[in-house]
């Protein structure tokens, strides 16, 4: 019996071929006319209708649709830190369920491949009812894909796969409930995937990336073949549901070998990671049959029919492929723990660039300079031209100054290194984990956010240097160990008028500076608690009755005041012993306003280079790592409705 092509029927009904013209081919077209109108079956409706009527994973309900999405949002949230060839595959993916969503649903694209001499024409030819695919002893018999579709409206679907016109054919239907059940099945006869002619391989792999399943033919010679296994079975494991293997020429075994090669077959794909779907469970279909002697051919009819019916292969196939497509994207997005940045690691990083600015050495600083304030306020005056004259003749001493000056360089390596090492270290703790690609570009992040670092924690030195200097450069001259530049901080001061000549063996002295500035601005002098005036007011009593008792003896020394020792001498007894006994009191009260004022120094200076890091470093870091969250989340969602299980 001849087969009967859907060009056979455009040009019997007087319809034109795809290019436009009235297809004409001699002798088989008026051959092909005849037999049209020989036939009287009754027109269906959905024989003109093309279009297709429902999405192929439009389905409502279907898990297909957000998972597509997701991998869309997916790739496109990932071409900036992933490179084309890692989202290659998923790429294709997306496209062809783009293609595959505007094509009919109603219609099922099933390929037959197999090895050369492994029967798939003869079978092909079976299930058609009809001779449309060449057989015989010749290898390779099948050059090109040949298509035989049970129904009309393929016509894109067989464009998509570039199947031309010329090969695409109709089967002999008998009105059969079988017949009925494979309506909407288009079934693909494809070349030798072994064969020796590599245009033949290549459009096997061609076709087999866009039909929605596979029937596998094998023989007893070739069915443990290692091109099958390895090149196909095995990558193709996650899409066993849309997997037919058939066991062909059953009819060339005696006895029950059919059955030992069949559970050999089984254990062959369960090597392979395809799952065998027995007993109701999901998995491919595995039969023995026969194409040349019929036996079998029916079961598997029924199987295509029911399998057909459930329009819902389109979806498995493109479910499979995003399946195939998430794992191998696995790699770069599934990270090994928790990555990311944890209080822990903020804090230590906080921790580090405080160290780095000196900010511990300031509050020291800041504490001893306000205990300085209060005894240049509450001190005797004898004892305050006692330290003057310290101060001067150590001002003096130009070795000290040189050695000062040659200090901030060194103390600036050592801040850029403290500042470096703190950057690499939280990188270190945010990468932890993290999948390669995403690893280096929060290492970029961090390295590129500290490329500035250094000089603006510098800047923030020479800037609360400036406000240190308002009124306050004679002062340091005057107290011993007062200069400009940051203890432990690293931070060079360019221009260091006034700069004291403490001695190198106390560093901490020169982070008296910054405190003004990390203090919020308040000015060079320290706050005075409320019993300061007091405490100053006593002491200028004290002053004055030493003074008044002093003028009392000389002037009775000199006779102008009448003799008594007794009174003045007290007078200035006591002005002697409480001068230094209010003092010291003022001393001992003022250790606690003194360290509360400098651990206040030593935390808004920290919350200040915190604030600087937190801005440079920290916020671009996390912004990586909230990209990273995001894109985990939609992998999470392309996999979390797997059919599969891979």
């Amino acid at each position: 019996m001849t087969a009967v092509t859907d060009h056979d029927r455009d040009r019997a009904e007087g319809t034109e071929g795809p290019q436009g013209r009235s297809w004409d081919d001699g002798l088989i077209a008026r051959r092909a006319a005849d037999a049209v109108q020989g036939e009287a079956r009754p027109k269906r409706p959905c024989d003109d209708d093309v279009r297709p009527q429902v999405e192929a994973y439009g389905l409502p309900g279907s898990p297909l649709r957000p998972r597509l999405d997701a991998l869309r949002e997916l790739v496109g949230l990932s071409r900036a830190r992933l490179d084309g060839d890692t989202l290659a595959e998923a790429g294709r993916v997306l496209d062809e369920a783009s293609a595959r969503q505007r094509l009919s649903s109603r219609h099922t694209v099933v390929a037959i491949a197999g090895a050369t001499g492994s029967g798939k024409s003869t079978l092909f030819n079976a299930l058609a009812g009809v001779q449309i695919s060449d057989t015989g002893l010749r290898r390779p018999t099948t050059s090109a894909p040949i298509a035989c579709s049970w129904t009309d409206g393929a016509a894109g679907l067989l464009d998509r796969l570039a199947i031309p016109g010329r090969l695409r054919r109709r089967p002999v239907q008998g009105g059969t409930e079988t017949d009925e059940a494979l309506q909407g099945l288009v079934l693909v006869d494809l070349p030798d995937h072994d064969s020796a002619a590599t245009g033949h391989r290549d459009q096997v792999d061609r076709v087999l990336a866009l039909v929605d399943a596979v029937i596998w033919v094998v023989d007893p010679e070739k069915y443990a073949d290692a091109a099958l296994h390895e090149r196909y079975l095995r990558p193709l494991a996650g899409h066993a549901e849309i997997t037919f293997v058939v066991l062909n020429q059953i009819d060339r075994l005696p006895g029950e070998a059919a059955d030992l090669v069949l559970d050999d077959l089984r254990r062959l794909l369960d090597e392979d990671g395809m799952a065998v779907g027995e007993h109701g469970e999901p998995g491919a279909t595995v039969m023995p049959l026969s194409a040349l002697t019929g036996h079998g051919v029916g079961d598997l009819r029924e199987l295509l029919g029911r399998f057909v019916q459930g329009r819902t292969a389109a979806a498995r196939r493109l479910s499979a492929d995003v399946d195939a497509a998430a794992a191998r994207l696995r790699p770069v997005y599934v990270a090994e723990g928790r990555p990311g940045l944890g209080e822990r690691a903020r804090e230590q990083f906080a921790d580090r660039l405080a160290e780095a600015v000196g900010a511990s050495a300031a509050g020291e600083a800041a504490e001893r300079e306000w205990r300085r304030n209060a005894g240049r306020a509450c001190g005797t005056p004898w004892l305050r031209l006692w330290r003057w004259y310290e101060s001067t003749r150590q001002l003096g001493g130009g070795l000290d100054l040189m050695a000062q000056a040659l200090a901030p360089p060194e103390e600036e390596l050592t801040a850029r290194q403290r500042v470096e090492q703190a950057v690499r270290q939280l990188a270190d703790d945010a990468v932890d984990g993290l999948p390669a690609p995403w690893a280096q570009a929060v290492r970029e992040a961090a390295v590129n956010g500290a490329k500035r670092l250094p000089e603006a924690l510098d800047e923030l030195s020479r800037n609360a240097q400036a406000q240190a200097a308002v009124g306050g450069r004679g002062r340091a001259a005057a107290t011993a160990g007062s200069g400009t530049a940051t203890a432990g901080s690293g931070a060079a001061a360019p221009d260091t008028k006034g700069a004291s000549a403490g001695g190198p063996g106390r560093p901490a002295e020169r982070a008296v500076a910054p405190v003004a500035g990390a203090l919020g601005g308040r000015g060079t002098r320290p706050p005075r608690p409320a019993w300061w005036p007091a405490a100053v007011l006593a002491q200028v009593s004290m002053t004055l009755l030493q003074v008044f008792g002093g003028l009392w003896l000389l002037g009775q020394i000199v006779g102008v005041i009448e003799p008594g020792l007794v009174t003045p001498a007290l007078l200035m007894l006591a002005g002697v012993v409480g001068g230094p006994l209010v003092e010291w009191s003022c001393a001992a009260a003022a250790r606690g306003p003194a360290r509360r004022y400098g651990q206040e120094a030593e935390r808004r200076l920290r919350e200040t280079a915190a604030g600087c890091g937190r801005a440079r470093v920290l916020d671009p870091v996390a912004a990586e790592l909230a990209r990273y969250r995001e894109v985990r989340e939609r992998y999470v969602t392309v996999t979390e409705f797997s059919t599969t299980g891979r």
